[in-house]
């Protein structure tokens, strides 16, 4: 195997990179991303970035030295376009042409947009330095924002700008945000969080167009008619995974790149993080993770199975996740998504320090802490990773 072609500069496609020089491989490591930075750590965007905490230098997952000393195929901001899986051939936007024996497919999401918002001045996503950066430059007090959509990002979003004295109102169109993925009286105890900080959350409510002047948003309007005045919003509705320019290609592209157990997606051809929809065996169930602690994970676990096919092991992790919001640390082990049971096991919600169990049939598959140390809730992830069933875990257990 002479080259491995990696495309996605981001922590998946540089952990896989240096795991390859770590387990000993020699031949070419190509990192094709369409950013021109070297890679760095997208969580603190919608967090220290845009509190000013951080600057933008500490962002970098590796000084220029050590990525150097990793001798890449360094191809920063150029996208790759096209692959012939057949051929074993990619295709970059500048016309030229990269031949690999393995290709590691780590392109990661995209934001999801408001329809009618592209080139209006003053909507936000997050997802890029410049992104984040943009947004921070707005963020004076006495300004107003409107944030839609209250997942993380959105939350994150407005729990920074309300402790920078900025006016938000957030918008929701579920009834109780996070409920889908935490439960609805988790969901409800985060909302809360935001009320007591000034925040105008209003739930159950759409978005119907924004407003705007000579290219600059002017405010929101809603579905039932009103309209919230704003010179800037934040759009935190979802992702698309970054697969379009696998079209025709004849790799299985459905809500990700579609991947095996082993995060495998076709004869030389693997996917990590974001962008990958693998079955993990330790839930029993096909996930695509866009958290930032499985993507570093799934490449190692990739670079570490395309050099020893012949002893691969499944890709089988408990994801990690965390959120900073206000005052509240919150962080999760394990796959909450279609949980059939949400119980409290330590603390009360009342306080915003407890961590909940989630079931799905007779196996405890995730845990969710807020306001509690970090080692409160590791042993929950090794439960989790046990597949420890939810009798023993609850009922007399690691709850008791």
């Amino acid at each position: 195997m002479e080259r491995v072609v990696i495309v996605g500069a981001s922590a998946g496609g540089l952990a896989t990179a240096e795991t390859l020089r770590r387990q000993g491989y020699e031949g070419t490591v190509t990192l094709i991303g369409d950013e021109p930075h070297l890679p760095y750590d997208r969580p603190p965007l919608s967090k220290q970035i845009l509190s000013g905490e951080w600057e933008p230098d500490r962002l970098p997952l590796r000084s220029p030295e050590d990525i150097g000393a990793l001798d890449l195929d360094l191809r920063l901001g150029g996208a790759a376009v096209g692959v012939d899986v057949q051929d074993r051939i990619l295709a970059l936007a500048d016309g030229s042409t990269v031949s690999y024996d393995a290709l590691v497919i780590a392109t990661g999401v995209r934001p999801r947009r408001l329809p009618g918002s592209e080139g209006v001045r003053g909507v936000h996503v997050i997802r890029t330095l410049e992104d984040a950066t943009a947004l921070k430059e707005r963020l004076a007090p006495g300004r107003r924002l409107v944030v839609v959509g209250a997942g993380f990002i959105g939350a994150e979003a407005a729990a920074v700008a309300r402790g920078l004295g900025i006016e938000v109102t957030m918008l929701e169109p579920a009834p109780v945000p996070l409920a889908h993925a935490l439960g609805e009286d988790i969901g409800r105890t985060l909302t809360q969080a935001h009320h007591e900080h000034g925040v105008d959350l209003r739930t159950g409510v759409m978005v119907r167009e924004i407003f705007s002047s000579d290219g600059q948003v002017t405010g929101v309007a809603l579905a039932d008619g009103t309209a919230v005045p704003t010179g800037d919003v934040v759009v935190g509705i979802g992702t698309h995974p970054n697969t379009e320019w696998l079209e025709g290609s004849g790799l299985g592209l459905g809500n990700g790149l579609v991947c095996d157990r082993y995060s495998q997606a076709a004869p030389g051809v693997w996917g990590v993080g974001d962008v990958a929809r693998w079955y993990n065996p330790l839930f029993e169930t096909s996930m695509r993770i866009e958290h930032r602690t499985n993507a570093a994970e799934q490449g190692m676990a990739v670079a570490r199975n395309l050099l020893d096919p012949d002893a691969r092991k499944p890709f089988a992790p408990v994801p990690y996740f965390w959120s900073d919001q206000y005052d509240m640390k919150i962080q999760a082990y394990g796959y909450l998504r279609g949980h059939d049971e949400v119980t409290v096991v330590e603390g009360d919600l009342a306080s915003r320090r407890f961590i909940a169990a989630y079931r799905t049939g007779r196996h405890l598959v995730g845990a969710l802490s807020v306001g509690m140390p970090p080692k409160t809730i590791r042993t929950w992830r090794a439960a989790i990773a046990a597949r420890q069933e939810w009798s023993a875990a609850v009922g007399d257990g690691l709850a008791a």
